[in-house]
Order: structure tokens, then C-alpha cells, then sequence
């Protein structure tokens, strides 16, 4: 219980402090418009499908004023570097941004749907009782008393003329205002929300980023959706005048008489602009900066083909400055103006260049691979070489890692590249003064299907090897590096060369496994060796391991506030 607080305290406290002003915000809502005298007549006319359009489209407003925010990437590397205003615990809850975007988002498509529904009964309502059909007769009286809705503010039904046939709904919903922003914007989440699905986003990336630029749209409708200000209650200074609890009995009688004049109604003024203009004006902000970083010019210096379908570019950029396990985005214009995608870094910040590792999965790295000449044999000439916009860099959870004594290091594939910046940093280091290190042990993880996706890392691990052992500190690095997928042939092959002291793979003197890790005999070994340690787990990997090692990290961990703690990290982009 201790450590699930550690890991997962911070975190379910900001979702329930979240999803209780959802709560409070629907039921003050709804209220509001369920119980004053000021919605009685509406209410009369729609029924509690008023209350039940307004509560969402409150809730709306909180989400969308939130939505923005996670994907601030310089206002989080901000934050993260504060170290004055941000602990660590709490940077732990930054690297979630995206997680709880995604909860936003949906939290928007429910209230969305909620919203959208109410209202199509009460468009249909209001067109029924302003058309004589199938209503009763005290809401088409609602409906015709009042003066025409462009000469006056008596009217509290909106539709302006009556339709003889039901679509007339249809009609109203299409030509005023509200309808039609509504009509978009729903639109627009529908497509934002099923183009960033996991299949979408990876076997169609281009996709996904395209349609999930239709927030700008969906912005914009959202902040004129209101304009027509279609939801209609009486005025203050009608209420005195107009006693509802007197008067509502007899519709016939207003304007007649002294203590019933004719009650005057009014629309509610647009609010959802004043939810989202600050955090829109942050995220233009945010575009600001990353379109005048954009125009830093960024000189790749060197191009390296490794194995495994992965190529590495080594740049150069004028004031650029990283930590370790950070990331940025990279835009080739040769290829396209408008993609954005995030790189790993993974160089370290004490070298002169920084670098990318880049495996050609699709489309875009295609492109950027033929871009660069590595499809050809003859050697490329620097001036050939494409131009490259970066933005970053942005910070990851990688970058506590010296924060910690000991730390898990676990990578899976091309996941491991975070860990190439972290474990260059940890060598620089050791070469210059190793006692500055808080760090004093690693243990590096790397599952990976196919042999050749370990070569262009094993120089790194040979050389981290030797300078551990020229220093009497073999012990530093403890590295398992395991192979997922192998046929009999390589089989075969593992076995004759298995007494051999180096390793037949990586050439490394710490053998390859075979399989996967049993992690929970993995957290326990560690755990006993390391006993009153907080031991820092950082994944770089697929969604099904970080559920694993989230929960191995919890039930290894001890109750109390000594002991062993495992604090689970996971690197989110």
C-alpha cells in the first residue's frame, strides 16, 4: 500500500480531484437551470431536457480550457526544470500528460454525446410547438404569443416559423447558428478521436496528424457555438415584475392585467471563450516558439546505417542545449511542411553534436532514408544531405534517473534508445570524476526480437564494459540483454559458439538470453540486495510491459516508509 501510494497516489488524487469538478459542475448546472424561476417557462416548453443539455455543456467548458495544456511541451519542460516549483514526484505525474489528455478527450466525447442529445429534443420540441404538432397546448401558447424574435425580446421559442413536416427540425438544426457550429465541431471530435486510435497512429501516422489539426475548427465553433445564444431565459427585471407562481396558470391573462404583464426573455451570453482564451493563448504561445525554433538553421554532420532497419543522424544546432532521455521533433520539408515526429535523443549532453537513432517503419522515415542516400552504395556529400527543422528539446522522465542510486533500465527494441543517453552520460561522467555520481547501479534490460537490432548498441555496452573493469567497478553496470525470436538455424548456431567467452552476438562478455525476464524473480533479487533503497524503474517499451513492471514495482515493494521502494517510470511521447 505504501508504494502504490508513491507510485500511484499523486496521480488518482489528481483524477479524482478532475472527475469531481466534472461532478460539481454538472450538478450546479443543473440546477441552476432546473429550480430558479428564471428557466420556468423554458422548462415548460422543454421539459428536463434543458437541465440535461446545460450541465454537459458547462463540463464542456472545463475540459476544453483543460485539452490544451498536456501537449504544451515547452510549458512542461518548463515546469520540469523548475526544480523550485516542481519536485520530483510531481514531474513523475508531468510525464502522464498525454495519458490524461487522452482522459480529457474522452471526457469531451461524453459530454459531447449528452449534449448533442438533449438538444435535438429540445430543437424538436421548439419546432413542434412553434408548427402546432404534437404538442400540448400550454407550449405552443409559449410558443406564438410573443412578438416576432427579430423585433423584440418577449419570444422564448427561437424557431421563427412554423414546418409542416417533421424535418423541419433538420432545417433549424442546419440553418441557425448553434446548429450549425455544433454540427461541425461534433464533426470534428469524431475524426480527431477515431484517427487516434493505436492502429491509426501507427500504420498511418499522416492520418492522425492531419485530423487531429481539425481542433482548430473545433475551437473556433466552439467559441461562436454560443453566439446565437438560443437558450432563453426571463430577464431579472421581468422576474420582479412578472410573478412566475401567480401567472404561469393563465397565459392568456398576460398583458392584461397589472400583476401579469408580458415576461420578457433574454439569451444567455457566450461563456465557453472565457474558459478556453487563456490556454488557447498558451498554445499559440507554444506554436510560436516551435516555428521560431523551426527557423534555426541545422547542420547534420554525419549519417550512420546500422543494422536492423535503423539509421543515425548526428546534428549540429547553434545554443542547443539537452539532458539526458530527451526528446525532440524533426521536420523534413524535402518530404512534408507540417509534419512534426518525436526522436529520442541519444547522444549525451556532454558531446559536441546530438544525435537520433531513426528505424524505417513507414512512410515518412522511408522518405527521410532515401533523403539521406542511404539507399545508395557511393558515398553522399554532405551538401546533398536534406534540411532538417528541430524543435526541442522536451523533458522525459529519463531525466531523473541520476536522482536516483540504483536504477532498472528496461528497453524493448528501438525502445532502448533513451538509455544510449543515459548510459554515454554515465560514462563521461566516470571518466571525468566518478564520485560525483549519486548513481551508484545500474541494471540495464534489453528485449529485442531480432539479432541485429543489438549491434549498433553493443559498441556502446563494450565500451561502458571496459571502463568499468580499467576502474575496478565491473560491478557498476549490470546489462541482460534478451532475444525474443530466433529460429533453429541461429539455434544451432547460439549453441556450438555458447562456451566461447564472448558473447556470439553482441561480443560482449555477459552472455545473450533467450526468452523473456521472469520479472518477479528479477524484482526480488534486486530488492534483497538493495534493501532501505529507493530504486529508480524507467521503460522505454510497449503499454503491456509498463503494466507489468508497474505492478511488479508495487508488489515488491515494502509497506512502510523504509524498506525498499520501486518508483516506476515510463517515457510517453
Amino acid at each position: 500500500m505504501g508504494n502504490w501510494a508513491v507510485n500511484e497516489g499523486l496521480s488518482i488524487f489528481v483524477i479524482l480531484v478532475w472527475l469531481g469538478l466534472n461532478a460539481f459542475l454538472f450538478v450546479w448546472y443543473y440546477r441552476v437551470y432546473d429550480l430558479p424561476d428564471k428557466y420556468f417557462y423554458t422548462r415548460k416548453l422543454l421539459g428536463p431536457a434543458l437541465a440535461l443539455a446545460r450541465a454537459p455543456a458547462a463540463c464542456l467548458n472545463f475540459n476544453c480550457m483543460l485539452i490544451l495544456l498536456p501537449v504544451c511541451r515547452n510549458l512542461l519542460s518548463f515546469l520540469r526544470g523548475s526544480s523550485a516549483c516542481c519536485s520530483t514526484r510531481i514531474r513523475r505525474q508531468l510525464d502522464r500528460n498525454l495519458t490524461f489528455h487522452k482522459m480529457v478527450a474522452w471526457m469531451i466525447a461524453l459530454h459531447t454525446a449528452i449534449h448533442t442529445i438533449a438538444h435535438l429534443f429540445n430543437v424538436e420540441w421548439l419546432v413542434n410547438a412553434k408548427s402546432k404538432l404534437h404538442s400540448d397546448n400550454y407550449s405552443i401558447a409559449l410558443s406564438v404569443f410573443e412578438d416576432n424574435p427579430s423585433s423584440g425580446q418577449t419570444y422564448i421559442n427561437f424557431v421563427e416559423k412554423s414546418y409542416k413536416n417533421p424535418e423541419g427540425a433538420l432545417y433549424v438544426a442546419f440553418t441557425y447558428l448553434a446548429g450549425l457550429t455544433g454540427v461541425i465541431i461534433t464533426l470534428c471530435l469524431i475524426l480527431i478521436i477515431t484517427s487516434s486510435t493505436k492502429t491509426i497512429r501507427r500504420s498511418y501516422f499522416e492520418v492522425f496528424w492531419f485530423t487531429h489539426h481539425l481542433f482548430v475548427i473545433f475551437f473556433i465553433g466552439l467559441a461562436i457555438h454560443g453566439a446565437g445564444r438560443i437558450v432563453r431565459g426571463q430577464t431579472n427585471e421581468s422576474l420582479a415584475e412578472h410573478n412566475v407562481t401567480i401567472c404561469h396558470k393563465n397565459i392568456s391573462s398576460w398583458g392584461t392585467t397589472k400583476e401579469c404583464p408580458i415576461p420578457q426573455f433574454a439569451g444567455n451570453p457566450p461563456m465557453t471563450w472565457k474558459w478556453i482564451v487563456a490556454p488557447m493563448f498558451l498554445y499559440l504561445c507554444e506554436r510560436l516558439v516551435r516555428f521560431w525554433r523551426s527557423q534555426q538553421k541545422v547542420v547534420i554532420t554525419k549519417v550512420v546505417t546500422h543494422p536492423f532497419k535503423t539509421i543515425e543522424l548526428q546534428m549540429k544546432k547553434k545554443g542547443f542545449k539537452m539532458e539526458v532521455g530527451q526528446y525532440i521533433f524533426v521536420k523534413c520539408p524535402k518530404l512534408s511542411n507540417l509534419e512534426w515526429h518525436p526522436f529520442t535523443l541519444t547522444s549525451a549532453p556532454e558531446e559536441d553534436f546530438f544525435s537520433i537513432h531513426i528505424r524505417i517503419v513507414g512512410d515518412w522515415t522511408e522518405g527521410l532514408f532515401n533523403a539521406c542516400g542511404c539507399d545508395k552504395t557511393e558515398f553522399q556529400e554532405a551538401w546533398k544531405l536534406p534540411k532538417i527543422a528541430v524543435d526541442g528539446p522536451f523533458g522525459t522522465a529519463s531525466e531523473d534517473v541520476f536522482s536516483y542510486e540504483v536504477v532498472m533500465l528496461v528497453g524493448a527494441g528501438i525502445g532502448v534508445t533513451p538509455f544510449a543517453s543515459i548510459l554515454k552520460s554515465v560514462w563521461y561522467k566516470y571518466c571525468s570524476d566518478s564520485t560525483k555520481l549519486k548513481l551508484k547501479k545500474i541494471y540495464f534490460y534489453w528485449l529485442c526480437r531480432d539479432t541485429q537490432a543489438f549491434e549498433w548498441f553493443a559498441d556502446l555496452l563494450q565500451l561502458l564494459e571496459t571502463q568499468m573493469q580499467e576502474k575496478n567497478n565491473a560491478d557498476f553496470l549490470s546489462y541482460n540483454i534478451y532475444l525474443t525470436g530466433w529460429d533453429e538455424t541461429q539455434a544451432t548456431h547460439f549453441t556450438v559458439h555458447h562456451d566461447e567467452e564472448k558473447d556470439v552476438i553482441t561480443g560482449l562478455k555477459q552472455k545473450t538470453l533467450y526468452g523473456r525476464p521472469n520479472w518477479e524473480n528479477e524484482f526480488k533479487t534486486i530488492a534483497s540486495q538493495h534493501p532501505n533503497t529507493r530504486i529508480g524503474v524507467f521503460l522505454c517499451g510497449p503499454e503491456a510491459l509498463a503494466d507489468t513492471l508497474n505492478k511488479q514495482s508495487i508488489a515488491n515493494s515494502d509497506a512502510g516508509p523504509r524498506g525498499v521502494h520501486f518508483i516506476f517510470n515510463k517515457e510517453n511521447f
